[in-house]
C-alpha cells in the first residue's frame, strides 16, 4: 500500500473551488444598494436646502419667463391710455406704466431677456474663455507670455466699463449688449483656468505620466480637463449673477435693448420719475425680480464653490 502524499488532496479541492462558477449577488442586495442611492438622492434637498431654494429659485424664474406669453396673455409692448398708472389690481397684478403698458407682461418678457442672456453669456464666456485658460495653462515661453499681456491688459478695465464701451462703439442693442458681456466676461474665465491648470500640471501625478511617455493630448483630456471642470462649473455660477445684473445696468443708462422692448434695467429707468409720486410698482417689481434672480445666482455659485472646490469645506450629500 503506498505512502499517500500530504498534499494529494488539496489540490483537488483547490481545483473544483476555483472552477465553481461565480455566484450572483441576491437580488435583494441589489435592491438595496438601489435604495440606498434613492434615499441619498430624497435627502439631498435637506441636506443642501440653501442650494435647493437658490437652483429652484433660477429655474422658476425661467420657466415663468419661457411660459411668460402661455400664463399672462397681455401684449407687453401694447399701449393702452385708458389705464395709464393703473395700481396693482386682479386686472393687472403688477398695475400699469406711464403708457398704461401691463408691467406683469413686461416684467415676464423682461425675464425672458435678462435670464436668456445671462445663460448665452455664461455659456459662451465659459467656452472661449475655458479653452483660451486650458491652452495658456500648457503652453510656455513667448505664447504664455503674449496671453497674459492679453488678458492683463482686458483686466485692466472694470467689467461694466468694458462692456459700456463696446455697446456704446456698437450701437444701444441687445446683440450690442450681449457681446459687450462676453468681451468682458472671457478674461475672468481664462485667467481663473489658467491658473488651475498650472496647478494641475505642476501635481506629482501628472509629472509622473510625462515621465512615463504619454503625449500632452493624453495627458490633457486624461488628468486636467477632468480637474478643472469643477472650478468651470463654480465660475459659471458666478458669471451668470453678473451677466443678469449687468445687463440691467447697460438696460439702466440707456445701452441695453432700446424701447419698447422691455427690459428689467429700463424699467428701473422709468419708474424713477414716477416713485416718489405714489407710482411705486412700476419700478419695484423689475427691481425685486432683479435681486432676487442675482441673489440665487450668488447663493447658488457659493454652495457649488464649497461642494465642488475640494480644497474648501464642504457637506458630503
Amino acid at each position: 500500500m503506498e505512502p499517500s502524499t500530504p498534499n494529494s488532496a488539496v489540490p483537488v479541492i483547490e481545483r473544483h473551488r476555483s472552477e465553481a462558477p461565480a455566484t450572483p449577488a441576491p437580488p435583494g442586495r441589489e435592491r438595496t444598494a438601489k435604495g440606498r442611492a434613492l434615499h441619498r438622492a430624497l435627502r439631498a434637498p435637506r441636506r443642501q436646502p440653501t442650494l435647493t431654494a437658490a437652483a429652484g429659485t433660477l429655474l422658476l424664474f425661467l420657466l415663468a419667463a419661457l411660459l411668460g406669453p402661455l400664463l399672462w396673455g397681455p401684449d407687453p409692448t401694447r399701449v393702452d391710455l385708458g389705464s395709464v398708472l393703473a395700481a396693482p389690481s386682479a386686472a393687472h397684478p403688477m398695475g400699469t406704466d406711464s403708457l398704461g403698458r401691463d408691467v406683469f407682461a413686461r416684467f415676464l418678457a423682461g425675464a425672458r431677456i435678462s435670464l436668456l442672456v445671462g445663460l448665452a453669456v455664461t455659456a459662451v464666456g465659459a467656452v472661449l474663455g475655458g479653452t483660451l485658460g486650458v491652452v495658456a495653462g500648457l503652453a510656455r515661453g513667448r505664447a504664455d507670455s503674449l496671453f497674459n499681456w492679453l488678458i492683463n491688459t482686458l483686466l485692466a478695465f472694470p467689467p461694466l466699463m468694458l462692456a459700456m464701451a463696446v455697446a456704446v462703439g456698437l450701437g444701444a442693442g441687445t446683440l450690442s449688449g450681449v457681446l459687450g458681456l462676453v468681451i468682458a466676461s472671457v478674461p475672468w474665465f481664462a485667467r481663473v483656468l489658467r491658473s488651475e491648470v498650472i496647478r494641475i500640471r505642476s501635481m506629482p501625478y501628472v509629472e509622473s505620466a510625462q515621465l512615463l511617455g504619454a503625449s500632452r493630448t493624453w495627458v490633457t483630456l486624461r488628468h486636467v480637463v477632468p480637474q478643472v471642470v469643477p472650478t468651470l462649473v463654480i465660475q459659471a455660477a458666478a458669471a451668470f449673477g453678473w451677466s443678469v445684473l449687468t445687463l440691467a445696468a447697460l438696460g439702466f443708462i440707456g445701452l441695453g435693448p432700446p424701447p419698447p422692448t422691455p427690459e428689467w434695467g429700463s424699467m428701473i429707468t422709468d419708474g424713477l420719475q414716477y416713485a416718489l409720486s405714489g407710482q411705486w410698482w412700476i419700478g419695484v417689481f423689475p427691481g425685486l425680480g432683479l435681486l432676487v434672480a442675482v441673489t440665487a445666482g450668488s447663493v447658488l455659485a457659493d454652495r457649488a464653490r464649497d461642494i465642488l472646490d475640494p480644497r474648501g469645506s464642504y457637506d458630503r450629500i
